[in-house]
C-alpha cells in the first residue's frame, strides 16, 4: 500500500468516524464516553494522515 493509499484509506475512516459522531450527537442522550472514544480515534487518524502528508512532501 502506497502512502496515498493509506491516508486515502485513513481520510474514509476519519468520514465515517466523523458520521457516527454526528449520528451519536443526534440522539437524545448521547453516549458520553463512546463520543469521547470517537473524537479520539478521530484525532489519532488526523494526527496519523498530518504525518503521512509531512513525510510523504
Amino acid at each position: 500500500m502506497t502512502s496515498e493509499d493509506r491516508i486515502a484509506a485513513l481520510k474514509a475512516r476519519h468520514a465515517t468516524l466523523e458520521a457516527e459522531l454526528q449520528m451519536e450527537n443526534s440522539r437524545p442522550h448521547p453516549d458520553d464516553a463512546h463520543v469521547a472514544e470517537l473524537k479520539r480515534q478521530k484525532l489519532r487518524i488526523k494526527d496519523e494522515i498530518s504525518k503521512l502528508n509531512h513525510a510523504h512532501a
